[in-house]
């Protein structure tokens, strides 16, 4: 009896020790961070011209929140236009990038630069600052920023590349905070698997994050022809020309017939 009563003892002594070690971590303790995105396999067939999809998920009270859908790092060549004698727009050399995704948005509750520390976004590859910083290119100086600006601006028109801000939407569900954002999807955006992360910020630090996938595929004739054309360049080529012809002939036709064509 007085062993069990000491086996006792020691057990409570290191549940109190315990408990001691662990309050000072108590409001560093959060909830299971959740994110789906929906319409998460896209296929693009002859009729494809874009999509939407939508990320849901459930966060914990009070947290901010980020989303970043983007593609992995890649190399990108562009051309460089500049004035020649201050008269004439002309190609003034090449613009190689290494190191940046070709598709990136971001999604957040507040401007990231507030609500995070420098190391924090360098370290999740959060805004365009970061992704400059990782990147690699074949100019420098200010020459850098100002062409990676250029880079940024082209994949904006294009709808490859977008930042916005307040447009996750939340709601409350069984104590916790579910929240939604639904987006349009580019066309532009090449075949490939997407990631999707969501970040859980509090106190200048990413306290949690939780991923899914968009799988982005050519099915149909479309995957036919790429195969082709990837496989067999000369047949793709003069199948290409013969579609053309046939068009052009097709054409030509349509208009004898109205009498539009002597």
């Amino acid at each position: 009896m007085q062993y069990l009563r000491q086996s006792k003892m020691v057990l409570a002594l290191l549940t109190l020790v315990l408990l001691t070690f662990l309050c000072p971590f108590a409001d560093d303790a959060y909830g299971e961070l959740t994110a789906k995105a929906n319409h998460d396999h896209i296929t693009i067939d002859s009729f494809y011209h874009g999509s939407t999809v939508s990320i849901r998920g459930i966060a914990d009270p009070g947290m901010d929140l980020i989303i970043k859908v983007s593609s992995e790092d890649t190399h990108q060549s562009l051309r460089r236009k500049g004035k020649v004698g201050g008269l004439l727009w002309m190609t003034v050399g090449e613009l190689d990038i290494d190191r940046v995704p070709n598709v990136y948005e971001v999604f957040s509750t507040k401007n990231i630069y507030d609500i995070l520390n420098k190391d924090e976004i360098d370290k999740y590859s959060l805004g365009y600052q970061a992704i400059e910083r990782h990147a690699s290119m074949n100019v420098s100086g200010e020459d850098r920023t100002k062409w990676f600006n250029e880079f940024v601006k082209f994949k904006e028109a294009s709808s490859l590349y977008s930042t916005s801000i307040g447009k996750i939407s939340f709601a409350d569900k069984d104590g916790k905070q579910s929240y939604y954002i639904l987006t349009e999807w580019p066309y532009q955006a090449p075949p490939s698997i997407y990631t999707v992360t969501v970040y859980a910020v509090k106190n200048g630090k990413v306290v949690e994050t939780a991923s899914d996938r968009i799988l982005v595929e050519q099915v149909g004739v479309v995957k036919s022809l790429a195969t082709m054309a990837h496989n067999n360049g000369a047949v793709y080529g003069l199948l290409s020309i013969i579609a053309a012809l046939g068009a052009g002939f097709g054409v030509g036709l349509v208009f004898t017939r109205q009498g539009g064509a002597h």
